[in-house]
């Protein structure tokens, strides 16, 4: 009986150039893995872990499997990322970023540099900036989250804690911003702290260097900064559920599109300002490709939740139409949202490019060595140039808003 695995000349190719594989029998590749694409500069890949897709790309110091099996598909791994255990597919791991086992890591999902998280941990459709860190058995699926400036001082998720994504409804408009891009790119803002044994109801959004208690379930916003947040368990009661009826659409509406914005913003610093730190990495134009798929992953996510909303928000009977309350603004939100779909897809005006030019100038001359790395140069910005970048993204994310509230006069988006 031959026992030779259907993927032996590619196990022996990787071992050949210096992947250290313990236990070769027990590795399996599938046909499409590219050999090319896996560092052979001190990778270790540990028995009974699964490589499938033809852009899963591995750099050079990463540990895959050391707690327990893992399944990569179609996943780009900076240097010196470490997969303990579980399956991760189409999604993005920068440097030094980690996950314990159990972990399931789905689609369009970013890890920035050292961003992690313990055991059992849940994502999809989740960007953690630098630092992040989510304890164990969690679920915080549809989020991005900033803050933190080090590995010491950093934006925390703790244990137990869920992101609710999912209405009775069947919606999914529920992506969460703790913190935002603008000023969360730049590295210098203080953490955010979620207590264990809580959650949110997304979609919400949430200041840098908020504290939340334990066992806390948020059903708001709290976009103010530095406030410890205490909130009490709802009362009990009983009362009649009205299936569809969006008597918050104008905060959900609010909230989606903030997030949407954030999203383009984040593409405009990864195209202007992160690419070029990708120039020297061994597989940089992979992964900086993998970082710019995901983001249009997100964007597409969001925009499709938002129509199947508006879809089932809208009038059925146009005899009872006048007795719903707020029908008018949510058929309006339905009869319009191709125009909203197409300004999420269309360069934009209104000045940003002043704000951009500004910034990059700034940058230049801050004169910041390229071979600092990404974060070192970033910190290291002076006070001004950082206000300059902070302004330039804001003014996307404001004009993107600004936008939307013309589309939808009813709904009377951002107070107007």
């Amino acid at each position: 009986m031959d026992i030779q695995p259907r993927c032996y000349d590619k196990v022996i190719q990787l071992m050949k150039k210096g992947v250290d594989i313990p236990n070769p029998l027990t590795l399996d590749l599938g046909d499409e893995v590219r050999v090319d694409q896996i560092s052979g500069d001190g990778v270790k890949i540990y028995p009974g872990c699964r490589l499938y897709g033809e852009k899963t790309v591995i750099s050079a110091g990463c540990r895959i499997g050391y707690e327990s099996p893992v399944t990569i598909d179609n996943c780009q791994l900076g240097t010196d990322v470490e997969l303990k255990g579980g399956y991760f597919t189409e999604s993005v791991f920068l440097d030094k970023a980690n996950m314990g086992s159990g972990a399931q890591v789905r689609e369009g999902c970013i890890l920035e540099e050292e961003a992690n998280g313990a055991h059992c941990v849940g994502l999809k459709q989740t960007i953690l900036f630098p630092f992040v860190t989510l304890g164990s058995l969690i679920n915080f699926c549809d989020c991005l989250m900033a803050g933190g400036t080090s590995r010491k001082v950093h934006s925390e998720v703790g244990s137990s804690y869920i992101h609710f994504n999912f209405t009775p409804d069947g919606d999914k408009t529920t992506a969460s911003l703790f913190g935002d891009v603008p000023r969360g790119v730049m590295l210098n803002q203080p953490p955010i702290f979620l207590g264990g044994q809580g959650g949110t109801v997304g979609p919400s959004r949430m200041g840098y260097g908020n504290v939340v208690a334990a066992n806390s379930v948020l059903r708001n916003d709290f976009i103010e900064d530095n406030k410890l947040i205490v909130e009490k368990a709802q009362s009990g009661k009983i009362i009649d559920f009205m299936p569809r009826a969006y008597p918050n659409i104008r905060r959900v509406v609010e909230n989606n599109v903030i997030y949407i914005a954030n999203l383009r913003a984040l593409e405009e610093w990864y195209l202007r300002v992160r690419r070029p730190f990708f120039d020297d990495h061994e597989f940089g134009s992979l992964i900086f490709s993998g970082l710019l798929d995901k983001l249009g992953l997100a964007t597409k996510e969001r925009i499709k939740r938002l129509q199947v909303m508006a879809e089932k928000a809208k009038s059925s009977n146009e005899a009872d139409a006048a007795a719903e309350p707020g029908i008018f603004e949510r058929n309006e939100f339905f009869e319009k949202f191709a125009e909203i779909e197409a300004l999420f897809t269309v360069p934009l005006d209104g000045g940003i490019e002043k704000y951009r030019d500004d910034f990059l100038s700034a940058l230049h001359k801050a004169g910041s060595e390229k071979s600092a790395g990404y974060i070192a140069v970033i910190q290291g910005l002076p006070a001004n140039v950082a206000y300059k970048g902070t302004a330039w993204l804001q003014r996307i994310v404001d004009t993107f808003c600004q936008k939307t509230q013309e589309v939808f006069p009813r709904l009377k988006l951002f107070g107007k």
